[in-house]
């Protein structure tokens, strides 16, 4: 099944205070260690970049121009995809230490029959639910997960979620919200995501340590 990657790089890093997917991590930028890692583990990749920034990296399959919203600029990517794709995997830039093993547990689990395919870590803290500054209940981490990208999906289903013009925080709620079939695969704790400027100094460690085994 032919498989094609769209890494998302179009966010303007609000929490971060720039565009986070730019910045400098080892040998690269944080968004060329997730085009890589796509490129490794999939036929061919789009990136979805900010629509004053054109993209400067490695070649790829197609750029494309993101929009307003995160969905909009998955559906920007989508559009640069074949239809003979069958498998979309959407991939965020600002998760630049996830590993071809990841790529292949999530695009594995969608071969063998899901719609779509997410990696999930257990939560290890206390989950409260505010109203303001008050704590108002505490909920259960029982059956819940964090979940994070590369998510994988069959691209009909795919697709099909995004016609409506949607919004979600990921693709796997839309493709829920349209009766896909969606499991989870077991995450990576250093697959973490920068949203924070001391996210990239941690970033950086795990980076190093990585390059040093």
């Amino acid at each position: 099944m032919t498989v094609w990657a769209i890494v998302v790089a179009a966010g303007g890093g609000t929490r971060f205070g720039g565009a986070k997917q730019f910045e400098e991590l080892g040998t690269g930028r944080v968004v060329d260690h997730a085009v890589a890692v796509a490129q490794r583990s999939c036929d061919a990749v789009v990136v979805v970049v900010p629509p004053d920034r054109p993209w400067d990296g490695a070649p790829v399959a197609a750029s494309a121009r993101g929009g307003a919203t995160r969905s909009e600029s998955v559906r920007a990517g989508l559009a640069e995809v074949p239809d003979s794709v069958e498998i979309v995997v959407v991939h965020d830039a600002a998760r630049p230490l996830a590993t071809v093993a990841l790529f292949d547990a999530v695009i594995t689990a969608v071969r063998n029959g899901a719609d779509g395919a997410v990696p999930g870590v257990e939560i290890a803290d206390t989950l409260k639910q505010l109203d303001g500054d008050q704590i108002v209940a505490t909920i259960s981490r029982e059956g819940m997960v964090a979940v994070q990208t590369p998510q994988a999906f069959r691209a009909a289903e795919l697709r099909a979620a995004h016609r409506g013009g949607l919004e979600a925080t990921d693709d796997a709620a839309l493709v829920e919200a349209a009766g896909g079939r969606v499991v989870v695969v077991s995450g990576e704790v250093g697959n973490a995501k920068i949203t924070a400027p001391e996210d990239l100094d941690l970033a950086e460690a795990l980076l190093a340590a990585r390059m040093a085994r």
